[in-house]
């Protein structure tokens, strides 16, 4: 189990220095000058020249990207270009945020996708399995922001019921398990949980099906086993495919979430990448891509090793 754990993190590695190289790359290949939120417009050329020495902005890039690669190793992302605060503790701040809101959703969306799958699976064709399909097709077909733009219209602006901006009333980006707060994150986490439990609650039913009609079950329904008990071995079965679909829909919760955090004004990772965006900032942007998608290829190892634990026929093969 140890080796194949090693082997799996062996694979990471050049999988992240990738990840890493096509996030440095794709940024510097956007148009435009990162100094220009900085450096007015009549600065003279020995100013420009200063200041893109100090960012580190005046040699070659592949050099540059070295140097980044080995401070972020260090836990260094550099400083914000819009604002001179360091990249890192921005960062950290909207990824608790961040992982806050996907945590909410995982838990709201995964939890209501498996219900409805498994109900389909066991009462395939009647009107549960209709009612159910019919939820995931929707919940994959509508857009997060138009969703999160409909639900401020009824449950903030026409009924009053929940706040639809930010992640407190004092307007500051710190989280307090209080009620004050904790009504922040009903509609922003109701909106993000859709998509997911749409894709689970198809992917449940289609697995779970499966199982139920292998020849297995036939026999443990003959030996006279209880629903209860065939439930869980169809679970055990169902649990390394779901897993799998659920660890991605996890990744794209952390990462997919700039839309969504952008209506509401969540001040998370998709919130500060949109500033970063508009602002040109560079190294906030770079520094946000990279952990974020370091958290994917660390959530895919996550995954495989977990598959492994409950289905040891994935380490065979």
């Amino acid at each position: 189990m140890f080796a194949f754990i090693f082997k799996r993190i062996l694979y990471a590695i050049p999988i992240a220095l990738a990840v890493a190289a096509v996030c440095f790359s794709l940024v510097h290949l956007a148009p435009g000058d990162p100094l220009t939120a900085v450096i007015p417009a009549d600065a003279p050329a020995e100013v420009v020249a200063a200041i893109k020495q100090a960012y580190g902005m005046d040699r070659p890039l592949v050099v540059q990207f070295g140097a980044w690669v080995q401070r972020a190793l260090q836990g260094d992302l550099g400083l914000s270009v819009a604002t001179g605060r360091p990249v890192m503790g921005d960062i950290a701040l909207a990824l608790g945020n961040t992982l806050l809101l996907a945590v909410a959703a995982a838990v709201i969306g995964f939890g209501g996708g498996i219900v409805l799958g498994t109900l389909a699976a066991f009462f395939n064709g009647r009107w549960i399995d209709k009612l159910a399909t019919a939820i995931a097709i929707t919940g994959v077909s509508v857009p997060h922001y138009w969703l999160g733009l409909v639900l401020v219209i009824v449950f903030s602006v026409q009924l009053d019921w929940l706040p639809s901006m930010g992640a407190g009333a004092d307007g500051s980006g710190e989280w307090r398990w209080d009620w004050a707060h904790l009504q922040y994150l009903v509609l922003p986490a109701v909106t993000m949980c859709f998509i997911p439990m749409g894709i689970v609650t198809r992917t449940v039913r289609a697995t779970v099906a499966e199982i139920l009609n292998a020849e297995f079950v036939s026999a443990l329904r003959a030996r006279g086993l209880g629903a209860l008990a065939i439930t869980r071995h169809v679970a055990k079965n169902a649990a390394p495919t779901v897993l799998s679909v659920m660890g991605l829909q996890f990744g794209y919760l952390l990462g997919g979430s700039i839309l969504v955090e952008t209506v509401f004004s969540w001040p998370g990772t998709g919130f500060l990448l949109n500033t970063a965006i508009f602002q040109r900032d560079i190294p906030l942007l770079q520094g946000i891509i990279l952990v974020l998608a370091m958290f994917f290829v660390a959530l895919n190892l996550l995954v495989d090793v977990v598959q492994t634990l409950l289905d040891p026929r994935i380490k065979r093969s």
